[in-house]
């Protein structure tokens, strides 16, 4: 068989196992079997058995396809007839598509062998590549393969998963052209060809010096993958998640798409596994970085640094290859709730080293420490009284913190906020953020301690009260609150007054002022005293009515005779109502005496004449008598001198009797 290659062909042997295709069409003719075809069939077999060479001649992967069944007919044409010739049946008794009996059994034989010579051409083309980089031109996309044209009579197909990109699109479009290696033909129909397998074999060379010199290659990450990722480096290499940063990650999706610096620490050419690593570059710099730091890190050094990572208590700086501690105490020389409010990630700062622990590999920093402390002549810069600009920077239960500047703060207390007693909390009047005029009340720096007030700068309204509100002035407000001893009242914003529980009424014995007015009733008062120095304001709501007493002691003296009714009594004696509001005590030893002896008892509820006989007006008391409006009673000087006579009879006897008085006075 004479030698067709081109100049770019092989020559190449077909071995044993070389299988002969059998023609289909031919049991559809259910034709008897021809000699001339057995012998030619066995006669391939002897040949292939014998381990004969046979010649096919190996297309040239730039050559069009048609150029090589050009070849390949014309090369076996002597010898052999063209397949579609002799399979064309000559028109006869059989019908048009019919096979005539006459038909020369030497045509199908011919036919057959000019089949079997192309199938076995065409495998000997394909095995002929080998691991050769073909190019072809892409055709379409399917849904499991981009179809391309090698050169062959069928196109190839790369499977789409090697041509697509982390986002899943492909990365070439019909009309281009793509490196491939053809690996086999599909049962289907067509080439399977490698786009990967191309790529490898042109990457190869470079990855493998690049591993030997470990310098790095970049790449794409492209997937992620059990394990780690999968990086697009020329070729797909693997990178397990412990080998992508110094620290473990957890998120590795984030580094879809992205494109980084790896470094070849696994192939396997045979099997064309590379596995690569990010962590040796990344970790080599670190180092380059640390001893760079190292040659300038002391106690007291300034240096630059990128915030890495924040936390409650602090912030981690990254010096470059060592990272420091800045503490939220040494961020602001003021107060701080969280680092988030002085810095950020990624932010640069300069901070200044206070520790450094160089076997540990500790360091502290210190942000404040870079400026002067604002608190050393905070006393010359705020003096007491002075009226000063800040900004609300938090609000508590008991007062507001303000900004004054950046390292110094103070307190507005709860109760300097407003005059009035009204305000619960401060968040009612002030908010963070809020810009507030403020006076200075007092400065610690010793303590780092600065009392501020805001109802200071407003007109206080005890200061003119006593012009505004003199004693007897009758005023009008709510009841705000309720006491034991008394009840407060409202009669302007911020200013109170107290009625005590024995300003209430005059009439009344009260136990709890709520017997006599109600919490949020408004009522009238008399202004009884006004004390601005202790912010005291007294009221009366009783004085509002004429004093009862002073009507009664203007109306009655002593020897008068009036009508009571007994409200209580007692061991001593009753109280006896003598008038509205006004009571008398009849004392046991003026309530008479039983007829069988004894003193009388007076009961609740009794009505009876008595006779006034001592009259207080500073104690508003009233002394009474029942014995002597009855007549069984000598007078009241008599008895009086009698028990004050000590030189005979005892001072206090309760048994006297008139015949006792009488004898008293004989013997005098």
């Amino acid at each position: 068989m004479a030698n067709v290659l081109n100049p770019e062909t092989e020559s190449i042997t077909l071995n044993t196992e070389l299988e002969t295709p059998t023609l289909e069409p031919a049991a559809e003719l259910e034709q008897p079997p021809y000699e001339s075809t057995s012998n030619l069939t066995t006669d391939l077999e002897a040949n292939l058995e014998n381990g004969a060479a046979v010649e096919v001649s190996v297309p040239d992967p730039e050559t069009p396809a048609t150029e090589h069944a050009a070849e390949l007919e014309s090369a076996h044409a002597p010898a052999v007839p063209r397949p579609a010739a002799a399979m064309a049946p000559p028109r006869g008794a059989a019908g048009e598509h019919g096979v005539s009996a006459s038909e020369p059994a030497e045509d199908f034989s011919a036919a057959l062998e000019a089949f079997e010579r192309e199938q076995a051409a065409e495998a000997a083309a394909v095995e002929a590549y080998g691991d050769k980089v073909v190019q072809g031109t892409v055709l379409k996309q399917t849904e499991k393969y981009l179809v391309v044209d090698v050169g062959l009579k069928s196109e190839g197909l790369v499977p789409l998963e090697q041509v697509v990109d982390h986002t899943g699109a492909a990365k070439f479009h019909p009309g281009e052209v793509i490196d491939v290696v053809i690996e086999r033909e599909e049962p289907e129909g067509g080439y399977l060809v490698s786009y990967e397998r191309a790529a490898r074999l042109r990457v190869w060379d470079t990855i493998e010096k690049a591993a030997n010199d470990k310098t790095p290659i970049k790449g794409t990450v492209v997937s992620r993958v059990k394990g780690g990722l999968t990086v697009d480096i020329g070729l797909k290499a693997f990178l397990p998640g412990s080998q992508l940063e110094i620290r473990p990650v957890r998120n590795l999706d984030g580094y879809l798409g992205q494109q980084i610096d790896v470094r070849v620490i696994k192939l396997n050419k045979k099997r064309g596994n590379v596995v690569v690593s990010r962590k040796e570059l990344l970790e080599e710099e670190l180092n380059t970085k640390r001893s760079a730091t190292m040659e300038h890190l002391f106690e007291g050094a300034v240096l630059t640094g990128t915030v890495k990572n924040l936390t409650d208590y602090g912030a981690f700086v990254d010096l470059g290859g060592i990272d420091g501690l800045l503490h939220i105490t040494d961020m602001s020389w003021g107060r701080l709730t969280h680092p988030r409010d002085l810095v950020n990630v990624g932010d640069e700062i300069q901070v200044k080293v206070l520790k450094f622990d160089k076997d540990k590999q500790r360091v502290s920093l210190g942000f404040k420490q870079l400026t002067p402390d604002p608190w050393l002549d905070a006393s010359e810069r705020y003096p007491v009284g002075a009226r000063v600009h800040g900004r609300v920077l938090s609000v508590t239960d008991y007062g507001a913190f303000v900004e004054l500047e950046q390292g110094i703060e103070g307190l507005v207390h709860l109760s300097e906020m407003t005059w009035s007693k009204r305000l619960k909390h401060p968040s009612k009047l002030v908010k963070p953020g809020d810009e507030v005029d403020i006076v200075i009340l007092s400065v610690n720096p010793a303590d780092r301690r600065i009392s501020l007030g805001m109802k200071q700068l407003m007109e206080n309204p005890w200061e003119n009260l006593t012009e505004r509100y003199p004693i007897g002035t009758i005023v009008e407000g709510r009841v705000r609150n309720l006491t034991d001893f008394g009840a407060f009242i409202e009669i302007e914003d911020g200013i109170d007054g107290l009625v005590h529980v024995s300003n209430l009424t005059w009439t009344k014995r009260v136990k709890h002022p709520s017997e006599v007015v109600k919490k949020g009733e408004k009522v009238k008062a008399v202004v009884l005293g006004v004390e601005p120095q202790n912010r005291r304001l007294s009221l009366g709501i009783k004085q509002l009515q004429p004093d009862v007493w002073e009507s009664f002691f203007a109306t009655h003296r002593v020897g008068d005779v009036v009508h009571g009714k007994v409200l209580r009594t007692a061991q001593f004696g009753a109280f006896v109502e003598i008038a509205e509001g006004v009571e008398g005590l009849c004392h046991i030893s003026e309530a008479g005496e039983e007829p069988g002896g004894g003193h009388a008892k007076l009961e609740a509820g009794q009505e009876h004449d008595f006779k006034i006989i001592k009259i207080n007006v500073e104690e508003k008391k009233v002394g009474l008598s029942l014995r002597a409006v009855t007549g069984h009673e000598a007078s009241r000087a008599t008895v009086e001198n009698y028990k004050t006579d000590t030189r005979k009879h005892p001072v206090s006897s309760s048994t006297t009797t008139l015949g006792d008085l009488v004898n008293w006075k004989n013997e005098r």
